[in-house]
C-alpha cells in the first residue's frame, strides 16, 4: 500500500476544527513529507507506515507550540485517527487523499 500523495485532513481540537494539508513522499525507501496549515509549513518527522497504520510527528507554532504525534488507519483513500499533543486529550483526525487530478489545485 502507498500514502504518497496530498492529503486533505480534519482535525477536532479543543480549540476549533484545523484543517490542514499533508504531503507524503516515497524517498530513499521510507517516506517523509510536510504539512501546509494556518499560514506555516512544517516537515514531518519520523514518518512510519506498518501495516495499514501511518504515524508521524510534527512541531507547529501556530495557533500555539505543540509538539504533535499523528497515529492513523489509511483504508485506501481515507485516513481515521487521532492526534496527541501532549497533555492535552487525544483529537479525532480524518483525512482523503487527493486525486491525481487534484493534486496540483492550489491549497
Amino acid at each position: 500500500m502507498t500514502v504518497a500523495g496530498i492529503w486533505d485532513l480534519s482535525i477536532a481540537t479543543p480549540i476549533g476544527r484545523i484543517k490542514p494539508v499533508i504531503e507524503l513522499r516515497e524517498e530513499n525507501g521510507g517516506l517523509s513529507g510536510t504539512a501546509h496549515g494556518l499560514g506555516e509549513e512544517v516537515s514531518l518527522q519520523d514518518v512510519a507506515l506498518n501495516g495499514g497504520t501511518l504515524t508521524w510527528k510534527q512541531a507547529v507554532t501556530k495557533p500555539m507550540r505543540v509538539n504533535l504525534a499523528f497515529t492513523v488507519t489509511v483504508a485506501g483513500d481515507t485516513l481515521t485517527g487521532t492526534s496527541k499533543a501532549g497533555r492535552l486529550p487525544s483529537s479525532k483526525v480524518t483525512g482523503q487523499r487527493r486525486a491525481a487530478t487534484e493534486a496540483n489545485a492550489p491549497q
